[in-house]
């Protein structure tokens, strides 16, 4: 809700079986966003995005193959697509991890007051041509850009 209310950006994304019965959607996606983006380069803004799946569950960690314990591999195109329209306008991205070693359920253990230790970790990652390119074209850059975000 605070993200809605800050008037941050929000991309409408389309299944793949959508976009088979609807190929004119293609790219619609992207380009919306990139026109909600626009506001953007005059107003100072923090955009946020969760690249690891905030909706784990033990089947999608199944499926996904998942190397880590409580986190879905994490899913890059949505922060490569921001830094490609945007990136040249970023003082710098922050790789941010959080780490709750003391609690199995944050989001319960914050709820009931039980939390016990947050663990932060704060990467500050430079805004070059290693984190911006084209990703949906791009294989090669593609592929480099996912090894990062692992």
């Amino acid at each position: 809700m605070a993200a809605w209310a800050m008037d941050m950006p929000f991309m409408k994304r389309y299944s793949r079986s959508y976009l088979e019965k609807h190929p004119e959607k293609k790219g619609q996606d992207i380009e919306s966003t990139k026109k909600s983006c626009e506001k953007f380069k005059d107003i100072p803004t923090t955009i946020i995005n969760f690249v690891e799946g905030t909706r784990v569950s033990p089947q999608k960690q199944k499926e996904t193959k998942s190397p880590f314990k409580y986190l879905l591999p994490p899913r890059a195109g949505g922060i490569a697509f921001t830094l490609a329209a945007m990136g040249h306008l970023f003082s710098g991205v922050l790789n941010v991890t959080l780490n709750y070693p003391d609690n199995q359920n944050a989001t319960t253990s914050i709820l009931f007051g039980k939390l016990k230790r947050v663990q932060v970790r704060v990467e500050v990652l430079e805004v070059n041509d290693d984190i911006v390119g084209d990703y949906f074209n791009d294989e090669s850059f593609k592929v480099r850009f996912q090894t990062l975000a692992k």
